[in-house]
């Protein structure tokens, strides 16, 4: 009769147990998360003959702190022009 106890109290344990585990891994990450502020995004950059080569910015709030290539370019023919404003051009975060 004590057989049935003892499997619903270790079904028990370990239920607790990965609840337990569950709210401290999301507490931990949670606070790791809400102090700081990281964002990417894909921008191309071209040279002045129109050779575009596209790099992953990342950014945390305003600030780069990665840029990488993808890998990923084009070639525009000669009268190619931007149509990016100047300001869109050279800004990164």
């Amino acid at each position: 009769m004590a057989k049935p106890w003892i499997f619903l109290f270790a079904i028990l344990v370990i239920l607790v147990g990965t609840l337990l585990l569950n709210f401290l891994n999301a507490s931990v990450s949670g606070n790791s998360v809400k102090n700081e502020f990281y964002y990417s995004f894909t921008k191309a950059v071209c040279d002045g003959e129109n050779f575009c080569e596209d790099y992953e910015i990342k950014c945390n709030s305003n600030k780069t702190f990665s840029i990488s290539a993808t890998g990923f370019a084009v070639q525009f023919p000669e009268e190619w022009k931007d149509p990016r404003n100047k300001e869109d051009i050279e800004k990164l975060c």
